[in-house]
């Protein structure tokens, strides 16, 4: 790429680290997001309220009572503060520790649950695994296990967009596995083409299940990817909410200009394991959870809050309470609601279903069942 190229994309190989939130609690006036109280607070309470989420999902799935559950235990400021830094009418794709995002943009945690048990009232009707739901209302796009292909879901999403000439935008959320995979490669390659008004959200938080970063890549960043695609690349300490919610408002600003898609390396830490199937003990040292843990996101922001006479402890007791109160709530109801129909596995493919279908739906209906294991 020429000198002119470069300049005219925005792109460079990036190597410092913005952050806003400094160790007095003070803020950077150079990334400030320029957040009040309130906006701090809403987002504090969210940040709480994953991670407790986390914690009681977790619990579920040893209870047996669920059977998957993927966390996103120290990793929850690179996530809820790029959704807040999103605008109502832009479309967020996820990779899969994303809940407590969409929570925060509206999704019921009584739907959340729901997909967790996989009843009638699971919004994908129990086909897809717990961790997988869906929510059009607050532009949530369906979850997908595969590695990447939700990277070029969002990039489709965002051409649309700009053919209708709407006012939105996409976001989408990755690891730093998925930049080896071949969706990376095509998502970023076309929306640098187009300029499309797409936000890429790489959650560096050291591992791709088991294989740490330097096996993952050979260059020393991940935003310094975005070179090759002519499109800027920005790392930033995804450990700092206010930081998080800087650089993606103003990536979302460049992208409405017209200006291109922006790629973020959000450098975080991976504190639980890869989800409820893992065991990360057997790969890593505990050295390195224990120093990510000094620079526990949820505590930063409760200490800025607290040092400006924000908040206390009786706002956070109450706090916990009322979040615990309302998941057991939901749980019981998520619990007591019916699984899905047997024959709805034959429904949402074809708009008339077809004579053979409907013959074995009917089949199906009048066999025998086997007994359920639950008694």
């Amino acid at each position: 790429m020429s000198s002119e190229q470069s300049k005219r994309s925005g792109s460079s190989a990036p190597s410092a680290i913005v952050s806003v939130l400094r160790d007095d609690g003070t803020l950077d006036p150079a990334h400030d997001p320029g957040m009040s109280d309130d906006e701090v607070k809403f987002l504090y309470r969210h940040l709480v309220q994953t991670r407790q989420l986390d914690e009681r999902f977790v619990a579920l799935q040893r209870q047996g009572r669920i059977g998957f559950h993927v966390g996103s235990l120290g990793e929850e400021a690179a996530i809820l503060g790029s959704a807040f830094a999103m605008r109502k009418q832009d479309w967020l794709f996820p990779c899969y520790r994303e809940f407590g995002a969409a929570l925060m943009r509206g999704l019921p945690l009584q739907t959340l649950c729901d997909n967790m048990f996989g009843n009638a009232n699971d919004t994908v009707k129990g086909r897809q695994m717990p961790c997988h739901y869906t929510c059009k209302a607050v532009g949530w796009a369906s979850i997908s296990s595969p590695v990447g292909t939700q990277i070029t879901h969002a990039v489709g999403a965002a051409w649309a967009a700009k053919i209708r000439r709407d006012d939105a935008a996409s976001l989408v959320y990755f690891g730093d596995g998925a930049t080896s995979s071949s969706d990376f490669h095509s998502g970023l390659n076309f929306a640098g083409v187009f300029h499309l008004p797409v936000v890429f959200l790489c959650r560096n938080n050291g591992w791709a299940i088991s294989v740490p970063v330097e096996r993952q890549t050979a260059t020393h960043t991940f935003a310094e990817k975005a070179v090759a695609y002519g499109i800027p690349g920005v790392r930033v300490d995804g450990n700092d909410v206010f930081a998080v919610v800087s650089v993606t408002r103003r990536a979302i600003e460049r992208g409405m200009r017209g200006e291109g898609p922006t790629l973020i390396e959000a450098i975080t830490y991976r504190m639980g394991g890869h989800s409820t199937s893992d065991d990360p003990n057997r790969y890593r040292e505990s050295e390195a959870v224990q120093a990510w843990a000094a620079r526990d996101p949820i505590e930063r922001v409760r200490s800025y809050l607290v040092q400006r006479g924000a908040w206390s402890d009786a706002d956070d007791k109450a706090l916990r309470a009322d979040i615990d109160a309302r998941f057991r709530e939901a749980v019981a109801v998520a619990e007591k609601t019916p699984p899905p129909a047997l024959e709805s596995m034959f429904d949402d493919v074809y708009a008339k279903v077809p004579w053979h279908l409907a013959e074995q739906r009917a089949e199906l209906v009048a066999g025998p069942r086997a007994p359920s294991p639950h008694g």
